[in-house]
């Protein structure tokens, strides 16, 4: 029978000793933070934007009569159609949008796109924003801007001389780049491809005279930006009907950055 008591007594110490090493306290007293090392996630935040506007009604019908001046020759259906433009097909108009629209007149052609791009970062760690600058990235990269030491930063364009005077278009390099005329009108002074200061969170206007075919020659000018997380396009071209005839980089720069500076303004409304 002494046995048979021992046996209770000796597990209710062993409960009483299991507890007391379990307890909220540690040896000297002080309390045990049961979070201690678990390591926390911090995720990054969203972009600003989470739609996108209808791209071809975004442009003004004001803007669109300056920028394709052919349109105003044409019979008023026809004239109606050409303002409309014509969208860029997608699969996610919340993610891509787009459109375009061309003018002929006797005296040259005009062409117009815009590309609208709000970029997600799939990565928790990777904001929004951070995403679009990567793309934004890539497409200052693939354009024909100068190295960093070989010009200022910023926007020097609207002092310059318009006539399309001779010059050296040339890629970073030095060398002609592929599909350009470097011997022919090119670029001004001062309007050479380039960072601009005054739009969105960052922007370059891209500006390239390249041979179309075996006589006429034509001028695109391409405005790129970032606000947050969209970047934004905008390619603004003219091939004269005539050989002799050069199209103004000034001209064309200004009203593509008139165009672009249009667009920033609606993304923060």
């Amino acid at each position: 029978m002494q046995r048979k008591a021992y046996v209770p007594g000796l597990a209710a110490l062993l409960v009483t000793l299991v507890a007391g090493c379990t307890s909220g306290t540690g040896g000297d007293g002080s309390d045990i933070d049961a979070k201690a090392g678990v390591p926390t996630t911090t995720t990054a935040p969203p972009g600003k934007y989470r739609t996108l506007r209808e791209p071809c009604g975004s442009v003004e019908p004001a803007t669109l009569r300056d920028l394709l001046p052919g349109v105003a020759q044409l019979p008023e259906d026809q004239r109606e159609k050409a303002y409309k433009g014509t969208a860029a097909v997608t699969y996610d108009t919340d993610r891509r949008v787009g459109c375009a629209w061309t003018a002929d007149s006797p005296d040259a052609s005009h062409n117009l796109v815009i590309d609208v791009e709000r970029v997600v970062s799939y990565d928790p760690a990777v904001s929004d924003a951070d995403k679009a600058q990567e793309v934004y990235a890539k497409k200052e990269d693939g354009a024909s801007l100068p190295p960093p030491a070989a010009g200022a930063s910023g926007d020097a364009g609207g002092e310059a001389d318009s006539s399309g005077g001779a010059g050296d278009d040339a890629s970073p390099s030095g060398s002609p780049s592929p599909g350009k005329t470097p011997n022919a009108a090119t670029t001004p002074p001062g309007l050479q491809p380039r960072l601009l200061d005054d739009l969105g969170d960052a922007a370059f206007v891209d500006d390239v005279y390249a041979a179309s075919g075996s006589a006429a020659k034509r001028r695109t000018v391409s405005v790129v930006f970032r606000t947050s997380n969209v970047v934004v396009t905008v390619r603004y071209a003219e091939q004269p009907a005539h050989s002799t005839t050069v199209p103004d980089s000034k001209e064309l720069q200004e009203k593509a950055r008139g165009l672009a500076r249009k667009l920033a303004d609606q993304l923060n409304e």
